[in-house]
């Protein structure tokens, strides 16, 4: 065949797939064999039709082409033989067996022989090599993995993989061509000639099937003018000249029928933007807002903007309670003519170590001085500028894991981290969203400080959720989200139910922008190709097809009053284009110029005040004035900026977030936002003056947790305010203002109280049921999916307990409400270390868990052994004692190195796969008691029952440095005490237990941040642990109560008695030796006790959480520093 007919039949399959043919187009991919469908081929895979799958195959290969086809058709067939032994299906069996699988004989005799003594078995996971195998749909995951790596590796398929590059409707533009031509050689061309049939040639003849018609009275608008007299526009989605959905403005219709300032190929006519006829004037005129408002609103938004709204909140804003209300004051009020470079926020404030590298930002729209930051390993954190701390932390973990599909399933097992590619606050700031470039999109709900509760959980994509907005179609609170698969999706924010799917890119969808104009709501949406498309919330296809300039990845964006559009990208030759667009037109208004020619990322830009624009490029910030073209200033932020940094202004422009080299964050501030940073971080001062001049104090912002001052302008709102607090001390600005008491029942929330939890209706808790012999629990954990808890008794037995999927528990996760089931294999054995010639009871237990809940390996004084979750079979043991081993750790990126702790003191790093010690740390007097990897700092920590701490490197495992534990005067530790280390989500921070106190260094120094130590009447501290979302600090001491410590300041804020979830028995004098965080849920955790009991506790649903944090002024400061002493009652 021609390379002109292979072309063709390229453009048929294109033709084909636009009008949904979708059986025939890959009957022709596989009849042809040009091209093969990947995407359909893991869809035919995943779902095991297999005969569909060889049948697809054999267009491009067959069994003996080469090993590697070899090698592809028998892993199908093996994965179709093992679907029936395990249906018990054994006739299927026989038939896979002899027809299928006979053929693979001849060239590995010994192999068959093995797959057929598979049908001997009762199961075939007996077989040690299929001992590992799960359910289908993971077996599934697991082959496709291999089998695409194959077909890319095997010759036959090269250039058959990548289907070529084509313009949208390519042959439909071509047969256009063709009757253009035609046409052009009629004797007499008529104006919009007839065309009703492609079978025969064009000619204007009245006698011709194709010849001229009456001038039509209706335009197709989504195609623009006519290009000229007799010539043809394209054809539509379905044939020549049809009738648009919907008629849109003629002022809109010159989307790209003008030609752009910004030289760039000229693409299909259409236009972008959208009104109907009566709007049309819109476009025309920009809009006035009161006060440079930022309009959140949905159709009926022209009433809202008639109101005045102080320095330009949303409607959402003005209603909210006086302990949400916004950081302001009265500078922030200036007009648009006063602006000058000098109001551009340059100086660096503050720079904080985020620890991975910074992917996307987003300030509070209501609580300014709070930045929302999402880094490449997933870790979202918000941090508070004015403390310079973080409220709260989360890193990536799928809520629902088991709920989605099998090759999210799989690309978790492969890889538990992800990228964030968007973190954004929705127009309140009372949720905000997380897209990942695995498939998943997550929502918070906050609720001020460090209380941030998972919201939605959201499988959106296939691949990675490029970008993620919040949008009010229909008056209703949306996300829409784009991502790898080509496709568009609009969720309903509160259900999470899928609203909307647009499709029609031919690459994968880099951002989005909804965006309205008066009652017309839109999507502007750009792909990796430079392609900008646009829909109407109809699901009536894309409104637009564009061409960025250069063909960028893109970004778009509008001011902040909603007028202006703004573009900025960078294509893949590394130029970088930042425009405004005449929406009205279709066309570049304006190009500005500045922007580097070879940048190693994606140009990040973000707009403010209505009148600048800023972009990080080049090593620095880049700012322009909207009106001016040229570069109006840079700054280098005192150096530090990676290549293309990320970077965000807040909502009044007098802060900017910029990324940095080395994982961090520079504040950046002008005049206004550094008089608002030094208020605030002198805020007590500030309150105290302001009392002594008559002022109300403000009080504690409930919903962010920080005392800010609330800004002259909301004093005089409709809804109620708290009462207001001088800036910097200063009165002047109030002579007009009459000082407001706060409400009663504001004073009254002030008063903070310890909860106490001392009866079993306070809390929920459960003990979980156990019918084998019972000794005490010396390790406790969660699967890291939540969905079953793991013990380790002192007699060496492992026990295991899962959770069960019904009407009282539908996601089947670990609950207080529901109890689980002790859960064993078919084969009924047990998990059972090897023990030692001591008495086990003796011996020190340590076990660690795979990251895919896959395998444990575990440890009771005798040797080492490594257990098959699944089968509770014990794949290996390895060093046998003396010395045992007293703690294990796995390798955070790679679970094939373990750290292991001896009783000797030494640490020795075992490669599991070679079985071979690569090296030994010694740095400890006694045993190691506790090991703590951190993947940002590239370390790992070792305490011991010397209560020391250690750090080594780990890239060359030499030691950094070490430190003692600051044992309080008067309390004298047992001589073998354990000390046990854990990090906090940032990977900086590292809880250090003892039996006297509770302490956070910051790593890799080992500087110590705070104590706490225990009431002397409570006994000895015998465990702690963090919560999921390390906001909490769970803590058990020897008489049997748990206190809930808030991580950040260590201070005490509930105590839960024994009382409330044991059973009275005098007799019997049972307390925690262990506790156990849920991985997901940062208020369950559960307790391993000294009688062998295991119980899981929550709060009540009406509470939600263990008690609050006190504030401050109440007497309750922070924890201690070091040497300081300060048992728990002080902090009542």
């Amino acid at each position: 065949m021609s390379s002109l007919s292979r072309e063709l039949v390229f453009l048929i399959l294109q033709f084909l797939d636009e009008e949904k043919f979708k059986d025939t187009v890959h009957k022709v991919e596989q009849e042809s064999g040009f091209f093969f469908n990947m995407r359909y081929f893991e869809e035919l895979v995943t779902n095991g039709v297999w005969d569909e799958v060889e049948k697809y195959l054999s267009g491009f290969t067959k069994v003996d082409d080469n090993r590697y086809s070899m090698k592809i058709f028998f892993e199908i067939r093996k994965q179709k033989y093992l679907e029936a032994l395990d249906k018990k299906d054994r006739a299927e069996a026989v038939e896979i067996l002899v027809k299928d699988l006979k053929v693979f004989s001849a060239f590995n005799e010994d192999l068959f022989k093995e797959i057929t003594h598979l049908l001997t078995l009762d199961n075939f996971r007996d077989n040690e090599q299929l001992s590992k195998y799960g359910d289908s749909k993971s077996a599934r995951v697991i082959m496709l993995a291999e089998l695409k790596k194959l077909i890319e590796a095997n010759p036959l398929f090269r250039d058959k993989l990548t289907f070529p590059n084509l313009k949208n409707s390519r042959l439909r533009t071509l047969i256009n061509q063709s009757l253009n031509w035609q046409h052009q050689l009629c004797k007499n061309p008529k104006p919009n000639p007839d065309i009703k049939s492609l079978f025969v040639d064009h000619s204007c003849g009245q006698s011709q099937p194709n010849g001229a018609r009456a001038p039509s009275p209706v335009t197709h608008p989504l195609m623009g003018a006519v290009p000229k007299a007799g010539g043809f526009p394209l054809l539509g989605a379905h044939g020549p000249f049809q009738p648009a959905p919907a008629p849109l403005s003629t002022s809109l219709a010159g989307w790209m029928a003008n030609p752009s300032p910004v030289p760039h190929p000229s693409t299909s006519v259409g236009p972008i933007g959208f009104s109907t006829p009566n709007n049309a004037a819109i476009l025309k005129r920009p809009r006035s807002p009161t006060n440079n408002a930022v309009d959140y609103q949905t159709a009926d938004s022209e009433h809202v903007l008639k109101r005045s709204r102080p320095f330009g909140m949303s409607d959402e804003v003005n209603n909210l309670p006086a302990s949400m209300m916004p950081v302001g004051y009265a500078a922030q009020s200036h007009g648009q003519s006063s602006y000058s470079s000098d109001d551009l926020p340059k100086t660096v404030m503050m720079t904080l170590k985020q620890g991975s590298a910074v992917k996307s930002m987003d300030f509070h729209p209501v609580q300014q001085i709070l930045l929302l930051v999402g880094t490449n390993t997933g870790d979202i954190m918000i941090w508070e500028l004015s403390s310079r701390k973080s409220l709260a932390f989360r890193n990536f973990k799928v809520w629902e894991l088991g709920s989605w599909s099998v090759t999210l399933q799989a690309s978790i097992a492969n890889d538990h981290t992800a990228s964030i590619n968007r973190v954004v606050w929705s127009p309140d700031g009372t949720l905000f969203g997380v897209a990942y470039s695995k498939h998943i999109v997550h929502l918070y709900s906050f609720h001020g400080g460090g209380d941030v509760r998972n919201h939605l959980e959201i499988e959106a994509h296939s691949g990675s959720v490029n970008d993620l907005a919040f949008s009010y179609p229909n008056k209703q609170l949306c996300i829409v989200t784009c991502g790898e698969d080509r496709l568009i999706k609009v969720w309903d924010a509160v259900t999470g139910s899928k609203q909307y799917i647009f499709e029609g890119h031919e690459a994968p969808v880099y951002s989005v922008c909804p965006h309205h104009k008066e009652n017309i709501q839109f999507i502007f949406s750009t792909a990796t190709d430079g392609k900008i498309k646009a829909w109407l919330y109809d699901n009536l296809g894309s409104r637009v097809d564009y061409d960025a300039p250069g063909h960028s990845s893109t970004t778009m964006s509008y001011s902040a009053d909603g007028t202006r559009l703004f573009s900025c990208g960078t294509n893949k030759e590394g130029d970088s284009f930042l425009v405004e667009w005449n929406e009205s037109e279709g066309a570049v208004k304006r190009a500005y110029h500045g922007l580097g020619k070879r940048s190693a990322g994606v140009v990040q830009f973000d707009t403010t005040k209505n009148r600048f624009l800023a972009a990080g490029d080049e090593f620095m910030v880049k700012f322009w004035d909207m009106d001016n073209v040229n570069l109006l200033t840079t700054t280098e932020a005192e150096g530090g900026l990676p290549g293309s940094p990320c970077m965000r202004f807040n909502k009044e422009g007098i802060l900017l977030a910029v990324s940095t080299s080395d994982n961090g964050i520079k504040i950046l501030a002008n005049t206004d936002g550094i008089r608002l940073l030094r208020t605030l971080d002198n805020r007590e001062i500030d309150a105290s003056r302001a009392g002594s001049s008559s002022v109300v104090k403000a009080p504690t912002m409930g919903m962010f947790g920080a005392n800010a001052p609330v800004g002259l302008n909301l004093v005089d709102r409709s809804a109620p305010t708290a009462s207001i607090v001088a800036m910097n001390g200063d009165n002047r600005s109030l002579v007009d203002v009459k000082p407001r008491v706060a409400d009663e029942s504001v004073d009254k929330s002030r008063i903070w109280k310890l909860t106490e939890i001392n009866e079993p209706s306070q809390c929920r808790s459960l003990k979980i049921p156990d019918n084998l012999p019972v000794t005490k629990v010396c390790r406790l954990i969660y699967t890291n999916s939540g969905y079953a808890i793991l013990a380790l008794s002192a007699n060496a037995v492992h026990k295991l307990w899962k959770w069960q999927r019904n009407d009282r528990n539908s996601a089947g996760k670990a609950t207080a409400s529901v109890a689980p089931q002790l859960w064993q294999p078919p084969s009924g054995i047990l998990m059972t270390n090897d023990i030692s010639d001591t008495n086990p009871e003796d011996a020190v237990s340590c076990f660690a868990l795979s990251k895919n809940d896959s395998y444990v390996m575990s440890a009771s004084g005798g040797k080492i052994s490594l257990f098959n979750m699944m089968t509770f079979k014990t794949m290996t043991t390895f060093m046998p004692p003396p010395p045992a081993a007293t703690f294990l750790a796995f390798h955070p990126q790679d679970n094939n190195i373990v750290a292991i702790g001896m009783e000797d003191s030494f640490i020795q790093i075992y490669n599991v796969r070679v079985d071979e010690v690569k090296t030994k740390l010694k740095g400890h007097q006694k045993r190691i008691t506790g090991l703590a990897f951190s993947n940002v700092l590239n370390v790992l920590v070792s305490s011991g029952a010397d209560s020391q701490l250690c750090v080594w490197s780990t890239d060359g495992w030499e030691k950094q440095t070490s430190k003692y534990l600051q044992i309080p005067s008067g309390r004298t530790p047992s001589p073998l005490a354990d000390t046990r280390v854990q990090f906090h989500q940032d990977q900086i921070h590292l809880l250090v237990v003892h039996e006297t106190q509770i302490a956070i260094y910051e790593a890799p120094k080992l500087e110590c941040l705070k104590q706490w130590f225990r009431r002397e009447a409570s006994g000895p501290i015998t465990y702690a642990t963090y919560s999921c979302d390390s906001q909490s600090i769970y803590v058990s001491t020897e008489d049997g109560s748990i206190s809930v410590l808030t991580a950040s300041t260590l201070q005490l804020r509930c105590r839960i008695s024994p009382s409330s979830y044991l059973p009275s028995n005098p007799s019997s004098r049972a307390y925690p030796l262990v506790i156990a965080a849920h991985p997901s849920e940062p208020n369950q955790f559960s307790l391993g006790l000294s009688d062998g009991g295991v119980y899981i506790l929550e709060p009540l649903e009406a509470e939600g959480k263990w008690g609050t944090s006190p504030p401050l002024e109440n007497g309750a400061g922070p924890s201690t520093t070091t040497g300081a002493t300060n048992a728990d009652q002080s902090q009542r």
